[in-house]
């Protein structure tokens, strides 16, 4: 029998713009299992002050890509490039032989992402899409509630997500994926999916932009839909770029709601509160965790393993096909329909690496 292999999951991590610094380097650290190697860049300063602080083996220019994955220096790549980047980088990893770890959205468009899921299928080697609340304790805590029917059967989900993006973000850029729909409304609508355990079938969105903000020459401000799914169940999101820095979901059944404020937050623990009928409410805080560094251990364990991760790649497309509903609805002003796709594996308390660190409020 063939002894697996022990060795740390050999990263280089493509990108180096602010969350790849505040979040995704620092989180190897504590990402037992996993190696950062490289990181690439095409900002010079950028890459020799970092190679200082992390120590790593090869900090290089983008042009260098190719060549050094085929030499074998890494196992995987950690794609936190700009959106409409994506699929291109991770197609010449798949073709080296090289695992892909990749930011959501998984591209810019459906077309892009079939693309990455085929050249990794093809290539042997595995794709997964950095859905970080996949492995945060407070969101799975909420989808293991509702899925044992503690709230009865769950009827509808409201959500929103808001902050204020500055006029130099390349979030405003459209030809870079930017704006809010792809940046915060695909969180509201991947936690639908989560929760309800099923795919929407078809969609209703408006957008909204105010007049003279200079952010929003090429994106629109804000957007809201509503979305029909399997069961007569239906999830309301709106998303914004001008609006107040927050995030909140709640979920409504026949017996009860669970309320989470903040809901996609990163940086602080998260706090579910439940109120069941004829019930004394319930609240249950969550202490902050790396949730980066815990889909590094899960993406190493299923390389390892040769299973495929959760999320993968179809779960990246799989969110496209609404995003792109959504948005042709704002434009259509009716009702359009969702691409169809299955889907075998759902985001669960099985899918975490970790022990939950919790404590009960009250």
């Amino acid at each position: 029998m063939k002894k697996r292999s022990t060795r740390p999951l050999r990263f280089a991590v493509i990108g180096q713009g602010t969350f790849a610094q505040a979040a995704v380097l620092p989180a190897f650290e504590r990402a037992t299992g996993c190696e950062l190697r490289a990181i690439f860049s095409q900002d010079e300063p950028k890459l020799r002050a970092l190679r200082r602080k992390y120590g790593v083996a090869a900090a290089l220019g983008y042009e260098q890509y190719d060549d050094y994955l085929q030499a074998g220096e890494v196992d995987a790549v950690y794609i936190a490039l700009p959106n409409d980047m994506h699929a291109d980088y991770t197609v010449r990893a798949a073709r080296a032989g090289v695992h892909v770890l990749c930011e959501k959205p998984i591209a810019t468009n459906s077309h892009d992402a079939e693309r990455m899921v085929i050249a990794c299928a093809d290539n042997d080697v595995h794709l997964m899409v950095a859905y970080r609340l996949h492995f945060e304790a407070a969101t799975l805590e909420t989808i293991e509630r509702v899925r044992r029917g503690v709230l009865g059967r769950p009827r509808f989900i409201s959500t929103t997500f808001a902050l204020q993006v500055q006029d130099d973000n390349i979030r405003t850029r459209r030809a870079s994926g930017g704006g809010p729909l792809l940046d915060l409304g695909i969180t509201c609508v991947n936690a639908a999916r989560a929760i309800f355990r099923a795919e929407p079938t078809e969609v209703v969105a408006m957008s909204a932009t105010m007049r003279g903000d200079r952010r929003f020459r090429e994106i629109d401000e804000q957007v809201t839909a509503i979305l029909r799914f399997p069961g007569e169940r239906l999830a309301q999101l709106t998303c914004s770029f001008g609006a107040y820095d927050h995030s909140a979901l709640t979920v409504v059944g026949e017996k009860g709601r669970i309320r989470m404020d903040p809901a996609y937050e990163s940086a602080s623990g998260l706090t579910v509160q439940m109120d069941i009928t004829n019930r004394k409410q319930r609240r249950r805080t969550f202490q902050k965790r790396d949730q980066i560094a815990a889909e590094l251990i899960a993406f190493a364990r299923s390389v390892r393993a040769g299973r495929e991760p959760e999320p993968s790649g179809e779960e990246g497309l799989a969110d496209l096909h609404v995003l792109e509903a959504i948005q042709r609805s704002t434009e259509s002003h009716r009702l359009e329909g969702v691409t169809p796709i299955e889907r075998r594996a759902r985001p669960s308390k099985d899918a975490t690496d970790r022990p939950w660190a919790s404590t009960i409020s009250r």
